[in-house]
């Protein structure tokens, strides 16, 4: 049961392009919610909102949706990254739940800002790091946890693709709140820091080759501190890249695990996964050991698991499924990393 006594969870929802469609009404409907309100000016787009939720309200305005609010049990900010800060703010004021899309602002200040604002008022804040519930993030935690891999010593995730003609929209073309390396960077940084905990050190190299924005971004991460083993996460972003690598590298004293391909990105290394499996094997990439290759079967799980701890969270049954302050330690290090490129040194953290 939500808050308000229905059986169905409720949400509404801020934009209803890409993101709010194609990803978090999906993913909704997935996990058993209703969108019941969504805040879309572009006419194609609430005509879209209208088929795919029958009865749905539809309003133009912050103020409009939260003059309905008694309609859902949690809205999701689903606008240009640009615009969080000023949503989440409006939102969290009127004591709606809140669910933001990363990043949560377009840096350490303003999302320090939104968590202390939701501290002070005892609102619901969360944030969609949703990679967390990739498939070959959740084997790779398997992974870690039965010591297969032994001490991890580096971490290599790659988040590349073959794009020479940017698309007109605001993540390629808004030079303060696009890029790769607040999109991406984001769901990168989260991994490596979910994986082996607190950054030392940060170094990046960061370029703008084809837009006015980020757009090939590299990020070198240490890991450590008292009584931790050191980790070196490599992290690596770009839109112009006709090979893509290797989607995932993590390498061990007792051995590797490698993912080839991710979500359909082309990649001459998806080959691997026709000339070493057999087709019979549900896995999510490959345990090697030199020549030895195994395939790796996929942890269970998927994104719309994020919603389903949401709707537990809100009745007070589950914990919060993003702690909104690990997207503050994020956006410093995506701070540092702007940093780092623009000084070209390497950035200690604090």
């Amino acid at each position: 049961m939500t808050k308000h006594g229905a059986a169905t969870p409720r949400a509404a929802i801020i934009g209803y392009g890409m993101a709010g469609r194609s990803i978090h009404a999906r993913l909704l409907r997935e996990a058993g919610w209703q969108v019941t309100a969504v805040l879309v000016n572009n006419d194609d787009r609430r005509g879209d909102a209208q088929s795919d939720w029958p009865g749905l309200t539809l309003v133009r305005s912050v103020q409009e949706l939260i003059a309905v609010k008694e309609q859902f049990d949690v809205v999701v900010v689903a606008s240009p990254t640009g615009l969080h800060f000023e949503h989440a703010s409006e939102l969290l004021r009127a004591g709606i739940a809140t669910v933001v899309d990363k990043p949560l602002g377009i840096d350490a200040q303003q999302c320090q800002e939104l968590v202390d604002l939701a501290a002070e008022l005892e609102g619901h804040l969360t944030v969609f790091q949703n990679r967390r519930w990739d498939s070959e993030q959740l084997t790779l935690k398997q992974l870690i946890a039965d010591d297969e891999l032994g001490q991890v010593h580096t971490f290599e995730r790659r988040w590349e693709r073959w794009r020479p003609v940017p698309l007109a929209r605001w993540k390629e073309q808004d030079p303060v709140a696009g890029g790769l390396l607040l999109d991406l960077g984001a769901h990168l940084v989260d991994s490596a820091v979910e994986l082996f905990g607190p950054v030392v050190r940060v170094h990046a190299q960061i370029r703008n080759l084809t837009t006015p924005t980020p757009d090939d971004v590299f990020i070198s991460l240490e890991h450590g501190g008292e009584n931790r083993p050191t980790v070196f996460s490599r992290l690596q972003a770009g839109a112009l890249v006709g090979a893509p690598g290797p989607r995932t590298r993590v390498l061990g004293n007792k051995g590797s695990f490698v993912v080839t391909s991710y979500e359909n990105e082309a990649s001459p290394f998806s080959q691997l996964d026709t000339l070493i499996g057999n087709g019979s094997v549900d896995h999510e990439g490959w345990l090697s050991h030199g020549a030895q290759t195994t395939a790796v079967a996929a942890a269970s799980g998927g994104h719309a698991d994020f919603y389903r701890a949401v709707a537990s969270w809100l009745t007070g049954t589950g914990p919060v499924p993003v702690d909104p302050r690990d997207c503050v330690y994020t956006a410093q290090i995506l701070d540092a990393a702007q940093l780092s490129a623009a000084e070209h040194r390497v950035i200690s953290m604090p």
